[in-house]
């Protein structure tokens, strides 16, 4: 076969999505990623597939209709309630004050991105397990200041702590998970 003969639109526009899926999909894990630091991974991904949705192909193998997106963004949601209850539960049972769970909030950012950082030299695992645990400790940090603040005591300041560092392990491990499932759901769509 000569070179002249190979019909390569046809080679490169099947190769070509075969190659965007594959980046997608990679993508997809390094955004699954980013929820353990804080940041809507699973929003990431919906996002993505939405494009992949609108702009892919809709005749071939490889492409992904509406019905997978809505799925992804259910899960997207429902991970998200779970993270938000998880973390209200938590810091209400303890009896933090809002301003206490604002400030958690905003120490579990601080404090999964310090993870993420404190966690590289070990590889791969490290900053994922490092942001994680630094995620628990900033939320509890943020609610012992804010209850500090507000003139409570010590005592009172290290369960709600205590409290929202378990809280918000749990959401964010929960939201974690419910994001993983958005990988297989997209990968299945994607093989079917």
């Amino acid at each position: 076969m000569l070179v002249a003969e190979v019909d390569w639109v046809a080679w490169a526009q099947t190769t070509g999505w075969i190659l965007v899926a594959i980046a997608l999909l990679l993508m997809l894990v390094v955004s699954w990623l980013t929820n353990l630091v804080g940041l809507p991974g699973n929003w990431l991904a919906v996002l993505m597939i939405l494009v992949y949705v609108i702009l892919g192909p809709t005749d071939s193998r490889l492409s992904v209709g509406w019905i997978v997106f809505a799925v992804c963004g259910l899960l997207a949601v429902a991970g998200e309630v779970v993270e938000f209850l998880s973390a209200a539960a938590g810091a209400k049972n303890a009896g933090a004050s809002l301003k206490s769970t604002v400030y958690s909030v905003v120490g579990s950012i601080a404090g999964a991105f310090l993870g993420a950082f404190v966690g590289i030299p070990i590889p791969v695992i490290g900053p994922v397990i490092a942001a994680l645990l630094f995620g628990g400790l900033g939320a509890a940090g943020g609610a012992m200041l804010g209850e500090w603040t507000d003139g409570r005591q010590w005592k009172e300041n290290v369960s709600i702590g205590k409290s929202t560092f378990l809280s918000k392990t749990y959401g964010t491990l929960g939201k974690f998970a419910l994001g993983g499932v958005i990988l297989p759901v997209f990968l299945v769509a994607l093989l079917v």
